[in-house]
């Protein structure tokens, strides 16, 4: 049997650990970036250098892979079914991405079809934001319908007139705000032929808009993390998803509700790389080439992962290599993830992970080291 070629479009760090997942499964995997210094271009074996944006560029980066697949959702959705008329295998099919690259058609797709969700509208003018947020409360969120993420094209708003510059982008979804107790996430893959595969539920931590923080197995009662399970398993079977799927609810104490979707590997599910029996980087390459899905099982019963974001001044350490050399002598335990990247403030560049059976201390332990290395603190 000839090695299957899967192609990913983008660069990114889901990319560089795609490619880590790729080599123990004898996958060849090509990696289109938009530069050579990009996370995954550094250390992929196959590495083309173009423009995700040119519909020709694309079709010449898929003529030589098996099947196409992404580490981020920018693509232009009528590329993408451009490139599905020509016979070439994109998982996700446009047809379900694009619920995961305009949040209007997400929030009307799975509204019709049952799925918990905040209230929302789609609003054209300060007057439409102004009933809506008399009807249902202020403040209201305001989101752009498309190109969001890690906080952007977001608002939390108390007037009308707060998005008022975002309206000549045209029509903006204003959402209620929720009343949530804790933020979660579920990874769900899904395979062409349908066979599915839901991940533990886990609690996210955000503060201005990033994920800080994943816990797993998330505090929460077994009826919450049921429901939160089968609503991920009935969007991937309702979108006819394939390969991961990031589910993203708010937990209320009157049930969970969809937040947003991701259909690719998932910060949110970085943790299962050390802490699951299949990491969601296998996982995603297993669904896409229709070979059997690995088991999800917790390898320890706790785990739990910080993120390294880029921090305001980084003199003291330009990269995480001297840093995490401090961390892993101080802590062997543990599993510390760099991905190359140039210390910006904001940015994620790498992440902590430490698994066992108190989850108190590991968030302790992982919180620290994030922290030492963000420059926070000095020992």
């Amino acid at each position: 049997m000839s090695r299957p070629v899967v192609g990913m479009i983008g660069g990114g760090q889901l990319a560089r650990m795609t490619a880590q997942a790729a080599i123990a499964l004898d996958v060849r995997l090509r990696v289109l970036a938009r530069s050579a210094a990009e996370s995954a271009a550094k250390i992929a074996a196959e590495v083309v250098i173009g423009d995700h944006d040119d519909l020709d560029t694309l079709r010449a980066f898929a003529a030589d892979c098996d099947v196409i697949t992404f580490d981020h959702e920018h693509v232009p959705t009528a590329h993408l079914a451009a490139l599905e008329a020509e016979g070439v295998a994109v998982r996700p099919g446009s047809e379900a991405l694009v619920h995961a690259q305009d949040k209007v058609a997400m929030r009307e797709r799975l509204s019709g079809a049952g799925i918990p969700c905040p209230a929302w509208a789609l609003v054209s003018s300060v007057a439409e934001i102004e009933e809506f947020g008399a009807d249902l409360g202020w403040p209201v969120v305001v989101k752009t319908p498309r190109g969001g993420y890690d906080g952007r094209g977001v608002r939390l708003i108390d007037a009308a007139a707060e998005a008022e510059d975002w309206l000549p982008r045209g029509p903006l979804l204003v959402e209620a705000k929720v009343a949530f107790t804790r933020e979660l996430a579920v990874q769900v893959a899904r395979s062409p032929h349908g066979q599915a595969a839901v991940y533990p539920v886990v609690e996210t931590v955000q503060r201005a808009g990033i994920c800080r923080e994943v816990i797993a197995p998330a505090p929460i009662t077994d009826e919450h993390a049921l429901a939160a399970q089968r609503a991920a398993l009935a969007i991937a079977a309702e979108l006819k998803v394939v390969g991961m799927l990031a589910v993203e609810l708010f937990d209320t104490p009157a049930g969970v509700l969809v937040n947003e979707l991701a259909m690719r590997p998932h910060n949110s599910g970085h943790w299962t790389i050390e802490g699951a029996v299949t990491s969601q980087f296998e996982q995603h390459l297993r669904a896409v080439l229709d070979l059997p899905l690995g088991e999800v099982a917790m390898r320890a019963p706790h785990a739990v992962m910080a993120n390294v974001l880029g921090a305001d001044d980084p003199v003291r350490f330009p990269d995480l290599y001297d840093g995490y050399l401090h961390c892993l002598a101080h802590d062997p335990g543990l599993h510390i993830h760099n991905y190359g990247k140039t210390m910006v403030p904001g940015r994620k560049v790498g992440h902590v992970t430490v698994t066992g059976t108190d989850p108190d201390d590991l968030l302790e332990r992982a919180r620290h080291a994030a922290a030492f290395l963000r420059g926070e603190i000095d020992g």
